[in-house]
């Protein structure tokens, strides 16, 4: 009986720092930045631990790689436009960002070996704030504290108990049955007239307070210009 002919296998795509990164970063989402191995990274692209060797050295060029990845995901400050948007629309996308890949959180300021992405973001940032007119100390602060906010706002949002509107009510309702009548009326206030009313969205909280980041260090600028 004449055998079956043998179905070719498809050619894998060979490796490349590049793929072990991005498949790293893959393993970050699904699993968090603890389950990033050299042997969770190899079976994620179906290969052996020793083959990435050849691509990054350890764990830490890997953490490096997929730290440079997120920053290369994040909008640079535009320009042509006022300093005021520019760190809105990157404000707003690096919330994007950090909302798809939180694992980045713990980790965005805590490499020593950044990459290339990583120091054009930076560079950009201070660039676009000293043409704006920020001495260099002001703008290390404004970078600071913007940072801060987006940071700690993904930080708050990706822990909170509810995500819809149903599961809202859900978290309102168990915690109003440890809320005695009278005893927190300040707090039920705020759940019944704000939090429950329709339409209400945690994340349109974020833009109110970047505006308030951005219009106190604006406040800032006239008295930076004077000193020059």
């Amino acid at each position: 009986m004449p055998s079956r002919p043998t179905r070719p296998r498809a050619p894998r795509t060979s490796l490349s720092r590049e793929r072990v990164l991005q498949a790293a970063a893959r393993v970050a989402d699904e699993r968090g930045v603890a389950s990033v191995t050299m042997r969770k990274v190899a079976e994620h692209l179906e290969v052996e631990a020793m083959s990435l060797y050849h691509h990054v050295a350890n764990k830490d060029e890997i953490l490096d790689g997929i730290v440079d990845l997120v920053f290369a995901e994040i909008e640079l400050p535009p320009g042509g436009t006022d300093w005021k948007t520019a760190m809105r629309r990157r404000a707003a996308s690096a919330r994007e960002v950090l909302s798809r890949h939180p694992w980045a959180l713990g980790l965005m300021e805590s490499r020593r070996n950044p990459g290339p992405a990583t120091l054009r973001h930076h560079d950009a940032v201070i660039g676009s704030l000293r043409a704006a007119g920020f001495t260099i100390a002001m703008a290390a602060h404004a970078f600071s504290v913007l940072d801060s906010y987006v940071y700690g706002f993904v930080l708050q949002e990706s822990n909170l108990p509810f995500g819809t509107p149903e599961e809202l009510e859900d978290v309102v309702e168990t915690m109003g049955r440890h809320m005695p009548a009278g005893v927190y009326p300040h707090l039920a206030e705020m759940m019944a007239d704000h939090a429950l009313q329709p339409g209400y969205s945690y994340a349109e909280e974020f833009a109110f307070g970047l505006d308030l980041v951005l219009d106190g260090l604006e406040r800032h600028l006239p008295e930076v210009r004077a000193a020059r």
